[in-house]
Formats: structure tokens, C-alpha cells, sequence
């Protein structure tokens, strides 16, 4: 597959690697979201890389040393006792700027936590440093704590940090080459992670990709999950327990704090955690402020994850005695369009501040709660501008058979009986559809697939 967007991130580094002063750049980011690809887009060729394993920190010396001897010969025949030995002839060696990369840095810190302090030094002292230093990571905690922590020995020396997350909608539809529809079903599969479009992209098809890679014990992402998560914690059993339940349906605190038997209050860390990795997020209703915890919803914040764990892991009992297949047909398949629908209003929801270029418009929100009539009402997505002065209501739904005059109705009912505040001067009235209606009224918006995945090319 080839390389797909990440402009923004090449430019900027490219940009700082034209100055005559040595450079700190830091780049993390979860695996398989193409961090390494990145770097290989550094331009020139004056640059080393070097990826660091969990080896003892003498091989790991090495192994770095034979890696430099590649540029600068004979710079193997020497024994090196330490990092700052290696690190100090380094420079000696060099008689012009290079760009030194090392991958997976945290796995040097493992074995030599003495590193950080050094490139303190080094860089304290850059003035006459000849080469830039990038590090990179995949630990997410340990790279924050590395860098970003202010009792960090390396904080405020980056020039650049760069966090690689998972890329939008758009690029799935590139990679593939697939419809607009089928992109957002292959979205709510894989999700914005480009080394899962590579899988994807050598099977025939997006069922056999599943069956294969997912629901057989020896698919490449039967135990992705966990990979992943084994990247930033020690406890990987409350990371998926949490998550298994959020998957379930139970999205309040007290839920899942009774599902697992602890107290509410022990929970806060471990979902603040998996808030700050990605993997959630909390969902509030329109209107209310950010900080009220009554009514927060946890939701999952990753399509992948998300599929994960709603569909792989309360099946793999038949997985592992080799009915995967059979379990996808006849239980997974029927709930697809649902799971699809509920993405589907996610990448609508984000898509609002793009589709209304004239007006800057926040992103929506789902709203659930009792109406004017006091009746119970939701709506899937609302937005405002910024100002306050326009409101957006919208439904969205998944299906190519659709009464399209019922759900109007439904809309219009919704938006009758929503609390409009004063400083509103206008609403529009949106549905977003898997397809385009032949005929609709002339004060409605209809936005569909084509639109909202075009309209996020440019974001990421």
C-alpha cells in the first residue's frame, strides 16, 4: 500500500530539519498507525535509523554501534562501556549535519534509564551537536513521561512533539479504492489505522478479511488488543475488562463499577487512562457543560476496539474450536448494519464543522433527556455555531430502505419540541442518509456519504 497523507507531520518536520541547529523531535503514537513510514519520508540522505529492541543495554550498544559503523567506518572497532561514551564520538565522527533516528525508544530506557539525563546534557549544549535527534515510541505513557512530564529530564528541550493518531474516513477510501458507502462500513471495522487497511487490502473482501484475520485463532489481529494495550500497562486484564463492559452497553460509571465490583471511585484512573490513550471517550448530552458527571455516557472511542469487542470477544469460546466462520454468518452478520448505523452518526457528528463552510459550526453532540412536552427525546446530533446564533438538527440513519417522510416528520417533531434558546436566530433541519432521496422538501438538508468523507480530506 502506499504512503497516505501525513503531510502536515512530514512538512513540519522537514521544516525544522533545515536549520543549522541541531534539532529534538519526538513522534508517538500507538502501534501500526504508520510512525516508521513517517520517518522514512524525512527527506535527504543523510540520515541513520536505528530500532531499538528489549535486549540488555550492552547488546542494544552493540547493535547501535554497528548501525552507526554503516556511515562512519571503522566506528566499530572500538568498545564502547556506555551510551555517553558512544554519543561523545559520535560527534567527534560526524564532519557534516545528519538526522539520527531511533525507533522505539522506550526500549532503550527500559534497560538504560541514564538515557533521558544524557540527552539533556547533549542537547543543553547543542550548539555544536552535529546531528538532529528524532526518538520514537509506541508506549504512549512512557513516551509522556520521557518528554512531556514536567519533572522529565527531556521536558522543554523537543523542538517538536508530534502525537501520530488514527487517520479519518477519507484515507480508508484512498487506500482501498472502495465506495463512499463501503468505505464507511470498512471504517467501522478497521478504523483509521493504516496498517489494518494493509490486511484488509490483501483479502477478497471486507466479510473474508474478518472471518480470516479476526474470527480464526491465527488471524494477524485475533489478539491486536492486547498487543496494544500491553504497550502502556501492566494490567492489561482491568484495561479489557473495562472495555468489554463498556462494549456490552453499560455506559454509566455505577454500570460498569457494578459489573466489575468495585467502587465508582476506583475507576476514575483506569478510565481516565483509556480516555487518554484513545480508546475512550465520554459522551455528554447538548447543552450541558463538560464537567457534569450525572449524565456522562462512556463510550468507545476506537471503531476497531470497538468491533473488537463487541463481536470477537463474546464469541471466542466457538473461535477457538474453529467455528468462527459460522458464528460470523449466522450471529455477527445480522447486527453489521446497526454497528455500521452507530458509526455512521459518529463520522456525522465530526463532519458538521466541514459541511457548513459559511458559518463556524462546533461539532455535534447526540441529546437525550425530556422536551418541551415533557416526553422523552433523542436526538442524533446537534450543533450550534460558534456564536450561538445557528442551531443544527440532524437525524441520522443507515439503511437504503427508509421513509424518508416518516423520518422527516420525525425531525420536524424533534426540532418542535426542543428548547431553542433566545440568542437562535435560525435552525437547519439535516438528515444524513446512506443514499440521496428522489424527492425532499425544500427546507430540509440531506447530506450522504460522498459529502461527509470528502468534506474531512484535508483534516488528517
Amino acid at each position: 500500500m502506499k504512503f497516505l497523507n501525513r503531510k502536515k507531520e512530514i512538512a513540519g518536520i522537514n521544516k525544522s530539519l533545515s536549520f543549522d541547529e541541531a534539532r529534538l523531535i519526538v513522534v508517538y503514537g500507538r502501534r501500526r498507525l504508520g510512525k516508521t513510514r513517517l520517518l522514512q519520508q524525512i527527506k535527504g540522505n543523510k540520515t541513520l535509523y536505528f530500532v531499538a529492541d528489549q535486549r540488555e543495554k550492552t547488546m542494544q550498544i552493540e547493535s547501535f554501534v554497528k548501525t552507526l559503523s554503516s556511515r562512519f567506518s571503522g566506528f566499530d572497532s572500538v568498545k564502547y562501556p556506555d551510551w555517553e561514551s558512544v554519543f561523545y564520538m559520535l560527534n567527534q565522527h560526524s564532519d557534516e549535519k545528519f538526522v539520527l533516528i531511533i525507533d522505539e525508544f522506550p526500549y532503550l530506557v527500559k534497560n538504560a534509564p541514564e538515557l533521558p539525563s544524557l540527552f539533556q546534557k547533549i542537547f543543553d549544549s547543542r550548539d555544536n551537536l552535529k546531528y538532529h535527534l528524532v526518538v520514537c515510541g509506541s508506549s504512549q505513557q512512557m513516551m509522556h513521561k520521557l518528554v512531556m512530564d514536567y519533572t522529565a529530564p527531556l521536558y522543554g528541550r523537543a523542538d517538536i512533539i508530534l502525537k501520530i493518531g488514527p487517520m479519518n474516513i477519507f484515507w480508508i477510501k484512498e487506500a482501498l479504492q472502495c465506495s463512499y458507502i463501503e468505505a464507511v462500513e470498512e471504517f467501522s471495522v478497521w478504523g483509521g489505522v493504516p496498517r489494518y487497511w494493509e490486511i484488509r487490502e490483501k483479502e477478497q473482501s471486507l466479510k473474508e478479511a474478518v472471518i480470516n484475520q479476526l474470527f480464526d485463532v491465527n488471524g494477524l489481529l485475533y489478539e491486536e488488543p492486547f498487543r496494544l494495550f500491553l504497550d502502556d500497562t501492566n494490567d492489561i486484564v482491568q484495561m479489557s475488562t473495562i472495555i468489554s463492559i463498556i462494549a456490552s452497553g453499560a455506559n454509566r460509571l455505577s454500570e460498569v463499577a457494578s459489573r466489575i465490583a468495585k467502587p465508582s471511585t476506583h475507576l476514575n484512573r483506569p478510565l481516565n487512562k483509556l480516555i487518554e490513550l484513545g480508546y475512550l471517550k465520554r459522551e455528554i448530552p447538548f447543552g450541558l457543560n463538560d464537567k457534569n458527571a450525572k449524565k456522562t455516557l462512556y463510550k468507545i472511542n476506537d471503531p476497531f476496539i470497538s468491533f473488537y469487542y463487541k463481536f470477537v470477544v463474546p464469541n471466542k469460546s466457538a473461535i477457538e474450536i474453529g467455528i468462527g466462520s459460522r458464528i460470523f454468518e449466522e450471529i455477527v452478520a445480522p447486527q453489521l448494519p446497526m454497528h455500521y448505523g452507530s458509526n455512521w452518526e459518529e463520522l456525522c457528528r465530526n463532519s458538521i464543522p466541514f459541511l457548513f463552510p459559511e458559518k463556524l459550526f462546533n461539532p455535534g453532540k447526540r441529546c437525550w433527556g425530556t422536551n418541551i412536552h415533557k416526553q422523552q427525546s433523542e436526538i442524533d446530533i446537534i450543533a450550534s455555531s460558534n456564536d450561538g446564533t445557528e442551531l443544527i438538527i440532524a437525524e441520522a440513519k443507515w439503511s437504503s430502505n427508509i421513509n424518508v417522510n416518516a423520518l422527516i416528520q420525525n425531525l420536524e417533531k424533534k426540532v418542535e419540541g426542543f428548547q431553542v434558546s433566545g440568542k437562535v436566530k435560525k435552525v437547519h433541519k439535516v438528515l444524513f442518509l446512506k443514499e440521496l432521496p428522489t424527492k425532499i422538501k425544500n427546507d430540509i438538508i440531506v447530506f450522504t456519504p460522498e459529502q461527509v468523507i470528502n468534506s474531512s480530506g484535508d483534516v488528517k
